[in-house]
């Protein structure tokens, strides 16, 4: 009994010695950082077509936010090109999924992605304060080639109408791609880049990532079965919710659905219905912790994208749009960094989200090469 009395107050012991760094930024000097995570619906697989004009309130309200770094829910290409490097841990079926081809942008510039990602850096580093549509054009090129289809079109919308067409490494089919994602429902497109580019800024970063997610399992069909049963004893609780959000979507109201997916209380019954339905599911092979285990792995590899994103930038601004069920682990995790201030995305979003008080935000020239 001693030894175990022992065992257990080294065992406390050990837990409360842990070291908190939740004051470690107090007395800082220099500016904080400013994050807000929206939580995003996958506008793609909402089965209906988002006209622009029920975007344009939810993108006011972003904008009045004035943000310096827009991520997105997207694969760098740099992972992209990991990934391909390993076909014996990713399929190609699976790359297929998350990344985008880049022949087409490769026939048209000659640069494969490694080469495209090198003279995108060079090519922002030397951005000129006022830049000529054909370097602009050249920009939007490269970055399709680099597998950045998001700050392509950025560079795209930043062009007057007349000036979008080939030319500059931009060739007509590439051209044609960038009008097709102009009007595409991708929450990646029609929020983060059109944002990206009414701001100025040069550019969004994609932060996704899904090598850690990849989890190794013998029986596939029974992995899948189990988490299909799981949610299915939840569907009580999480079928209100769904409802709800295609209601809203049905009806236009884009920021209406946007404030309604960033609720605490929604977004704490979407993830109960989802994650802690799975850890409670029974299996033998603990099949509900692998999915969990492999969807905190993902989000701690995209929140280090984030934090890359704006690491260089003391003080930034910084919005992430991800799909509503990362935003809890975002917030969270993004909390616990230094000199960074995780704020209420529903003040944004809510008649307290406009910041008349602002200087409006300078233009895509007078920003240049800060952007």
């Amino acid at each position: 009994m001693m030894c175990g009395w022992l065992a257990a107050m080294a065992w406390t012991g050990m837990v409360q010695a842990q070291v908190h760094l939740s004051g470690l930024d107090k007395g800082m000097t220099g500016p904080r950082a400013q994050m807000a995570v929206l939580g995003s619906a996958h506008l793609a697989k909402m089965h209906g077509d988002v006209q622009p004009r029920a975007l344009e309130p939810l993108l006011q309200r972003l904008a009045a936010f004035r943000p310096d770094v827009i991520t997105v829910e997207q694969i760098p290409g740099a992972g992209c090109e990991l990934m391909a490097q390993y076909p014996t841990i990713y399929s190609a079926e699976g790359i297929a999924t998350y990344c985008d081809a880049t022949e087409k942008a490769h026939a048209a510039t000659g640069l494969d992605v490694p080469a495209a990602i090198a003279q995108v850096q060079a090519t922002l580093a030397d951005w000129p304060a006022h830049p000529a549509p054909s370097r602009r054009r050249h920009l939007a090129a490269l970055f399709l080639a680099a597998n950045d289809r998001a700050s392509a079109l950025v560079q795209w919308l930043q062009l007057a109408e007349a000036e979008r067409h080939a030319g500059d490494g931009v060739d007509a089919a590439l051209a044609a791609l960038l009008d097709e994602l102009a009007t595409a429902d991708d929450e990646t497109f029609s929020i983060g880049a059109h944002l990206a580019a009414r701001l100025g800024l040069q550019r969004v970063f994609p932060i996704d990532d899904h090598t850690g997610d990849s989890i190794d399992v013998d029986d596939v069909q029974g992995f899948a079965t189990a988490l299909r049963q799981a949610w299915a004893g939840a569907k009580a609780e999480t079928q209100p919710r769904r409802a709800r959000e295609k209601a809203l979507f049905k009806q236009g109201d884009m920021l209406a659905l946007y404030r309604y997916l960033n609720r605490p209380d929604v977004m704490r019954t979407a993830i109960e219905g989802d994650f802690r339905a799975a850890l409670r599911e029974s299996s033998p092979e603990h099949f509900g912790q692998l999915y969990v285990a492999g969807w905190e792995t993902r989000n701690l590899r995209m929140v280090a994208n984030i934090r890359a994103a704006f690491r260089e930038r003391p003080g930034a601004r910084v919005l992430a749009i991800v799909g509503a069920s990362h935003k809890p682990w975002f917030d969270n995790l993004l909390g616990l960094m230094q000199g960074v201030d995780v704020l209420d995305v529903e003040s944004l979003l809510g008649p307290s989200g406009t910041h008349p008080d602002r200087p409006a935000p300078p233009t895509s020239a007078a920003r240049g090469k800060a952007s």
